[in-house]
């Protein structure tokens, strides 16, 4: 037999099995990474910092129990990971997850985003306390410390809101009630740019254009619209507490908006959880009972609904209400003459008592 053909089959064989241990090996590599894993990072953010490489990342999953063998993982980022980069942020696993599902989703850059709502009708200081009370957000390199305080203090700037309410001191009621995304990196002030953007969204050309046309600025229409806010308990009645609240600012009649005596008590620091005489006794701005106009700013964050209503208000001769002593969901009663509207007082007052009893 020819001894080149002998020397040929040795080589040959060992080829065919180097093949065949590379395929079993890329067969196992595959089924490895496609396999999804239970682990221990469902409950918790795993946080990949700015610069982050793909090693690290393999090495942060490995330790969160996602990837079992390195090497498989490595190969599959050079052929699949096509040049991406993986995005710093937090990152949610859930359980059971493929080492490539978890891979792909931080080269896709899916971070984990939390979640805070603001509701219509909170003034400067809820929305403090609402940001205050978020954990795992960024400090701010000017606030680092208290985060309600902080909050306020950011909430002074108004620079974002001077081409709509050049006399604004705060940004109360520019701060628009919606729900809105956060992730670790996000810091306070970003959230309360973000709602500014929102307000800045509203106010569109068409509003501003109403506005005009009802001899009222930017800053009166929002006024208005957060004492509607804090009034109205049934969406339906918006345009109704407008059309009394413009009826009387019409007149020169006092707009004697509970919520406004409220708000001056919180001003102070003073407010004790419900209206006392010396409430409507004190002598602030904010005193509707006291005042006559609009108070000199918004007492809180109206929705679209009650802008639109200071906007578009009803058409009727009421100059009153107050809680329909019927009613179970904070309707109103709507009143034309001081006599009406006592009577329908009175029956609140006698529904309260036989309460108590």
């Amino acid at each position: 037999m020819n001894r080149k053909k002998l020397r040929r089959r040795p080589f040959s064989a060992i080829i065919i099995i180097a093949l065949l241990l590379f395929a079993g090996w890329c067969y196992w590599a595959w089924r490895d990474l496609n396999r999804p894993r239970i682990h221990g990072s469902a409950d918790h953010l795993v946080t990949l910092a700015p610069g982050a490489t793909i090693n690290s990342v393999i090495s942060a999953l490995m330790l969160e129990g996602i990837i079992a063998h390195e090497l498989p993982a490595r190969v599959w980022v050079i052929g699949f990971a096509r040049g991406r980069s993986p995005k710093a942020g937090d990152y949610q696993f859930k359980s059971p997850i493929s080492p490539i599902a978890a891979l792909e989703k931080v080269l896709r850059g899916d971070i984990a985003t939390q979640h805070f709502t603001i509701p219509e009708g909170y003034n400067q200081f809820e929305i403090a306390r609402v940001l205050g009370s978020l954990t795992g957000v960024k400090p701010d390199k000017e606030n680092p410390g208290d985060t309600v305080t902080s909050s306020l203090l950011l909430m002074k700037d108004v620079s974002s809101i001077k081409e709509i309410d050049p006399s604004a001191r705060s940004l109360e009621g520019y701060l628009f009630p919606d729900t809105y995304d956060y992730t670790s990196s996000t810091t306070r002030r970003q959230m309360v740019d973000a709602m500014v953007r929102r307000f800045h969204q509203i106010w569109n050309a068409d509003r501003q254009r109403q506005a005009q046309e009802l001899g009222m600025t930017p800053r009166q229409v929002i006024t208005l619209a957060s004492l509607i806010e804090k009034e109205a308990k049934v969406d339906s009645e918006r345009e109704l507490i407008s059309s009394v609240f413009h009826r009387r600012l019409k007149i020169g009649m006092p707009l004697a908006c509970d919520p406004t005596v409220i708000y001056a008590a919180l001003l102070e620091g003073k407010y004790r959880g419900k209206i006392y005489q010396s409430d409507l006794d004190r002598s602030s701005a904010y005193n509707t009972y006291k005042r006559v106009g609009l108070p000199p700013g918004p007492i809180a964050s109206p929705g679209k609904r009650s802008i639109d209503a200071a906007l578009n208000p009803a058409e009727t001769d009421y100059l009153y209400f107050v809680v329909d002593a019927s009613a179970t969901n904070g309707a109103h009663k709507f009143s034309a003459s001081s006599a009406e509207h006592d009577r329908a007082v009175s029956a609140l007052r006698d529904a309260e008592r036989r309460e108590m009893r």
